[in-house]
């Protein structure tokens, strides 16, 4: 009930932003709905982790620009996503899996809290944080005010600077 209750008032909250985009004040979508959502292939929208086992869907706004958005991230199991922060402030809520999460400048799972469906977190800008899933996929609602990006602590960390391996 809890995280019916706070995807309903994020998507809600967006719906009525100042620059609302089609939807016109509408959009209903339930837990199974938005579970069911699929990221586009190849294209990563600001604000992600660049991960391969980290899909983005948006469901609201445009990330890359001013505004209200709101992201899913869809977590692949046994993925640890390394120390990193992002320029404006976002909440999120587990919509599906177990999420471990902790602030930090670097991946430290003593800092990890387990976060279970319906937990709450904040993102706050500049603030370094990181994340694991463990043995089941993890489906995470991000609500933001763009322009959103990511800053890993360690650019060596950085999957989207990583040269590809020649075979």
């Amino acid at each position: 009930m809890l995280l019916q209750i706070l995807v309903i008032s994020s998507l809600l909250a967006t719906a009525n932003a100042q620059n609302a985009a089609p939807f016109r004040g509408q959009l209903r979508l339930t837990q199974k709905e938005v579970i069911a959502k699929k990221a586009p292939e190849g294209k990563l929208a600001p604000g992600s982790s660049g991960y391969e086992a980290v899909k983005v869907i948006v469901l609201y706004g445009d990330p890359s620009k001013a505004g209200l958005y709101t992201i899913l991230l869809e977590v692949e199991p046994n993925t640890t996503i390394a120390a990193h922060d992002h320029p404006d402030d976002r909440i999120g809520t587990v919509v599906s899996g177990t999420w471990h999460f902790g602030y930090g400048s670097k991946f430290d799972v003593a800092k990890l809290k387990t976060l279970p469906v319906g937990s709450v977190y904040s993102e706050g800008s500049g603030v370094n944080h990181f994340a694991q899933t463990g043995d089941t996929k993890v489906i995470v609602a991000i609500t933001g005010y763009g322009p959103t990006g990511t800053t890993y602590v360690n650019a060596a960390d950085d999957p989207t600077k990583k040269k590809p391996v020649a075979k």
